[in-house]
């Protein structure tokens, strides 16, 4: 999909031009950041890593991948896969903990991506910013749903015990609370 893609992404667009540029032409012209690391999360090993490596990737990018380290396998996995396939260059992937996370934090990046907590986005973050990196942090939150009044509670009962059990619970848009009109607070 991306591949048949990138050639129409990276083509320069023809924008508007200003009067007080007249005659010029103007164009917005794609380019990549460099190199960016994406920070992994642990509740969809491989969605959460590979799609933000991939669309790095798309955009002319070199990434270095930290997948996270709770599934160890799954980690193991792609680093194998990725390490074995890829040159080091363009595309790698460094296994391991807090410590060589805080490692990789300490380089210079051209962009970073990270998909976990709060509590961590705000290291990424700060580590980021000792170089003005730019971030792009996906984090966590707590999500509330909403039960109106003229809603048919059934349906939105089976839909919340759904959303909340999805993957044991552990996705970033779970339910965490509810916030019920008053009318049908006890129903």
């Amino acid at each position: 999909m991306y591949v048949n893609k990138v050639r129409k992404w990276s083509k320069p667009k023809k924008i508007k031009t200003g009067l007080s540029n007249f005659p010029a032409k103007s164009y917005i012209v794609p380019e990549p950041y460099g190199i960016v690391l994406v920070i992994g999360a642990w509740n969809y090993p491989y969605q959460l890593s590979l799609l933000p490596a991939i669309t790095a990737i798309a955009a002319g990018n070199t990434v270095i991948l930290k997948p996270s380290e709770l599934p160890a396998n799954t980690s193991r996995v792609m680093a194998t896969l990725i390490n074995e396939n890829f040159p080091s260059d363009f595309f790698r992937v460094v296994e391991g903990g807090v410590a060589e996370t805080t490692e990789l934090l300490k380089l210079k990046f051209d962009t970073i991506f990270f998909t976990g907590s709060t509590f961590v986005g705000k290291i990424v973050y700060q580590a980021a910013a000792k170089h003005l990196t730019p971030v792009v942090l996906e984090l966590g939150g707590k999500s509330p749903a909403f039960v109106f009044k003229d809603c048919d509670l059934k349906m939105t009962a089976k839909r919340l015990v759904w959303a909340k059990f999805l993957n044991a619970g552990q996705t970033c848009i779970a339910p965490d609370y509810v916030l019920v009109e008053k009318e049908v607070e006890q129903r």
